[in-house]
């Protein structure tokens, strides 16, 4: 098994999925790995430490001033040993301290102390989950380059039915399984420009159009490539999300300023993912001044923008093209159409009215339609894991270019 004779660091803090942990570490040990568990004070009024002794067939980490070895400092070494540290269940409150940078007992400090990758899955409830403060401090996280394991929905422990359960030990198990059998650096040496988020194409001073792109689908990719070891340059549209680790990140506004500095990255690039969700049209003339109300009804002309991933498709030599298709209806012949019009490599399909896809969401349902007619489904997941998808399909036809 790929986990066998990895050293794996569990931190686990305090909430009722500590008994997932528990089961986590049982099945951790089968395969092979050996496991250090690390625990908050409070997980350990949900479950004894003797109990993940026993599991784990190591000494248990609880306090930071308790040095069983007087020629090591506990949570320095522990955290030097880690190959990979996983923090299951992480809670609202050990989230918010390691995005901040808060040392304040063993498990932070040691998270603040480890090299290792670090794979973060979140379990509390579901309005914790959504709060803003929670969802600022995982992407803070995740630009420091942390992986999450996206929560379950169902019934919470505290009543509630929703986002915030702890993913299943048997899934965290498969995907950790899974990132130590890829070679992480499998996109070293290519050049990859991403695209993300919406424009905005003034009206007046103080209006704009513009469409409901969050980002978060271009901001995984590019932080997923940056992690397989890609030069990755991110072209954003105005989004409130942190940079990814890693990544050369080049702000614009408008569908115009788009066109300019993706078409001047793509000279040099061997992969070209156009995720942003580009205005079709803008306004014919732009006032200098606020537009006055009036009791009259408003026209504005529109005028076509300039079509990015078209041009793109028409330059391109040996660059590897994939494209978005965003629709509500029709999807595999919208999609399909597109295709062959951008002349794309690689259309990923969504369709934004399914349960848990669409803008501004944290997972996403896609198809991925190849030239020669090769069909791929991903099932729900978050676009983290849907973005690494994406990239295996892109090292796929770069290999089979090779």
């Amino acid at each position: 098994m790929s986990l066998k004779g990895k050293k794996i660091l569990l931190c686990v803090s305090g909430g009722i999925a500590v008994f997932k942990a528990a089961a986590l570490t049982s099945k951790l040990y089968q395969t092979g790995a050996e496991v250090k568990v690390l625990m908050t004070k409070s997980a350990t009024e949900f479950v004894t430490p003797l109990t993940f002794q026993t599991l784990s067939r190591n000494d248990i980490y609880k306090d930071t001033f308790e040095e069983k070895d007087p020629t090591s400092v506990a949570h320095i070494d522990v955290a030097d040993w880690a190959d990979l540290v996983l923090i299951a269940p992480a809670t609202a409150n050990i989230i918010g301290k390691f995005a901040n940078g808060i040392a304040d007992d063993m498990m932070s400090t040691t998270l603040l102390a480890t090299e290792a990758p670090v794979w973060v899955a979140p379990a509390m409830n579901v309005h914790m989950y959504d709060h803003p403060a929670v969802k600022k401090n995982m992407d803070v996280l995740r630009s420091f380059g942390c992986h999450f394991l996206e929560p379950g929905e169902g019934l919470l422990a505290c009543g509630y039915v929703g986002k915030g359960r702890m993913a299943e030990p048997e899934d965290i198990l498969e995907t950790l399984e899974t990132y130590f059998k890829e070679d992480t650096n499998d996109l070293a040496g290519k050049k990859v420009v991403v695209t993300a988020g919406p424009t905005r194409e003034p009206v007046d001073p103080v209006r704009y159009f513009t469409n409901y792109s969050s980002g978060k689908m271009g901001f995984a990719l590019a932080e997923q490539a940056a992690s397989r070891g890609a030069d990755v340059t991110l072209v954003a549209g105005p989004v409130s999300l942190p940079t990814p680790q890693g990544v050369n990140r080049i702000d614009v506004v408008t569908a115009e300023e788009m066109f300019t500095s993706v078409l001047n990255e793509a000279e040099t690039a061997d992969i070209v993912i156009k995720a942003a969700a580009v205005a079709d049209y803008r306004p014919a003339t732009v006032s200098s001044e606020k537009v006055k109300k009036s009791d009259d009804e408003m026209m504005i002309e529109m005028e076509r923008t300039k079509d990015i991933l078209w041009t793109l498709g028409q330059q391109k030599k040996n660059q590897i093209l994939v494209g978005f298709a965003a629709e509500s209806e029709r999807l595999d012949e919208y999609a399909q159409k597109k295709l062959v019009k951008k002349n794309l490599d690689l259309i990923c399909a969504n369709n934004i009215k399914a349960e848990g896809a669409g803008f501004d969401k944290d997972t996403n349902v896609m198809t991925l339609l190849h030239r020669d007619g090769e069909r791929v489904e991903l099932p729900l997941q978050s676009k983290h894991d849907a973005a690494n998808r994406i990239l295996d399909e892109v090292k796929r036809l770069d290999v089979t270019r090779s």
